[in-house]
């Protein structure tokens, strides 16, 4: 699983166009509407900690975890800032390997953190995780990239993001015969001579596929929706995201 370093500076800049109100106001409803007002909720990739912040401040119990040092120091950053220090306790950790010493009502993972996790055993490794700390009747909510967008979107295109400080360049390389696309990072910032340069890889996972492994781990899926939208999936929905109720006892 990738962990940004560099990247991770430059990432609320990148992401300057999600609509992070939309989405907590999704996830939100949907615990809510299964009962849970409270306790303990992890967010699994949780970068610079946009949504972790909002999910506190409902009342929520946070666990934030990230593999990315980095990213968990802006949103340590964040969290005295907004005066939310105490509801969020921060892990640093492979999501393979979670380990929540303890039972969680709810988890969330946004912005494609499971598309970084593969081949696909460790995916399975990693929503088994989710469903070992899950207590019965707990929801689930991620989203994934489609494979729509990997083949016609990212595909073997270029873009270049620019903020006041940097520009960055990101490559993607769709390997279509190893079921991913490699995407390699380079940062420009103003008045270094060096640029940063960053790649990793994001899994191509049809749904189908993903749902079965949930359902593996305990869940069952109540919902696969448009990530964007928050409808019905069409042919050319960029981002699918799930709910999945725990319908199985925790095993820890």
């Amino acid at each position: 699983m990738s962990a940004y370093h560099d990247f991770a500076y430059f990432y609320d800049g990148f992401n300057v166009e999600a609509d992070y109100e939309a989405l907590h106001r999704f996830i939100k409803d949907c615990f809510k509407s299964h009962g849970i007002q409270n306790g303990i909720v992890a967010d699994l990739g949780c970068g610079t900690g946009e949504l972790t912040l909002r999910l506190a401040q409902d009342g929520y119990d946070m666990i934030a975890v990230d593999g990315s040092e980095d990213m968990l120091a802006i949103l340590n950053d964040k969290r005295y800032d907004l005066e939310q220090g105490a509801s969020i306790l921060l892990l640093q950790q492979d999501l393979t390997q979670l380990d929540l010493y303890g039972t969680i009502v709810g988890a969330v993972s946004t912005f494609d953190t499971f598309n970084h996790i593969g081949p696909l055993e460790q995916l399975k490794q990693a929503i088994g995780r989710v469903g070992l700390f899950m207590e019965k009747g707990g929801i689930f909510v991620f989203d994934m990239n489609t494979p729509y967008k990997h083949r016609e979107i990212l595909a073997n295109n270029t873009f270049t993001l620019e903020d006041e400080e940097a520009v960055c360049i990101w490559h993607n390389q769709l390997e279509e015969d190893a079921g991913r696309t490699r995407i390699d990072i380079t940062i420009h910032y103003e008045g270094e001579d060096e640029p940063f340069k960053e790649s990793f890889y994001e899994y191509i996972y049809p749904l189908e596929q993903v749902q079965k492994i949930c359902e593996e781990s305990g869940f069952s899926i109540l919902q696969i929706l448009d990530g964007e939208q928050f409808g019905p999936l069409c042919p050319t929905s960029q981002r699918a995201i799930f709910v999945g109720e725990k319908i199985l006892e925790c095993q820890s």
